[in-house]
């Protein structure tokens, strides 16, 4: 299945075809438009040549600092993601052998055990993990037991909750309604 989070073909294509990309938007995804996260491995690859765990973990931090900053950055905190960037490569390079997709492929896992494993990675807590859970379930084709379960309540069909049920323009505003409508809550 493409994913359609970005708005920018190429920067979608990417995401779909390549599981480090995915990894590394969720990452990104705060503090920040999901957009602006999402597009952000596509100027990673275009500023540092690739997008590959071992390249990234091992890359210059100073310099894969500056490839954060040039306009339009990468992130709004240029310096603290793209430290977070190289750790959680180097995470995937350590204990994946530089395979993402391991991470949910490898020895066919339960969704729980997707889940803790996303829950080891740096930059990934319990929501996140959950929402990223939820998007590969979603639309990557992930079908481990109980992985619906394991990402709630992001997992749960036809919800607009995150980027998990980002599809198109439409679906886009519906994920945004609702998270306006939780943080009007949450000010209650």
């Amino acid at each position: 299945m493409s994913l359609h989070i970005t708005a920018d073909a190429a920067a979608d294509d990417l995401l779909t075809r390549d599981p480090l990309a995915l990894l590394i938007g969720m990452l990104l995804d705060q503090q920040v438009a999901m957009e602006t996260a999402f597009s952000g491995p596509l100027k990673i690859e275009q500023r540092v040549g690739r997008m590959d765990a071992q390249t990234l973990a091992a890359y210059d931090p100073e310099a894969l600092v500056e490839a954060f900053r040039q306009p339009p950055a990468v992130h709004r905190y240029p310096g603290s993601m793209a430290a977070r960037v190289q750790s959680l490569c180097a995470a995937v390079q350590d204990d994946w052998g530089g395979d993402a997709s391991a991470i949910w492929t490898r020895d066919a896992p339960s969704g729980a055990e997707v889940l803790k494993r996303l829950k080891k990675l740096p930059g990934f807590g319990e929501q996140k993990a959950k929402i990223f859970l939820a998007l590969i379930g979603k639309q990557c084709g992930f079908d481990g037991d109980g992985w619906r379960e394991a990402s709630a309540p992001y997992g749960e069909e036809g919800s607009f909750r995150s980027v998990a049920d980002i599809v198109s323009p439409e679906s886009l505003a519906k994920v945004r309604e609702h998270k306006r409508a939780m943080k009007a809550a949450a000010k209650g």
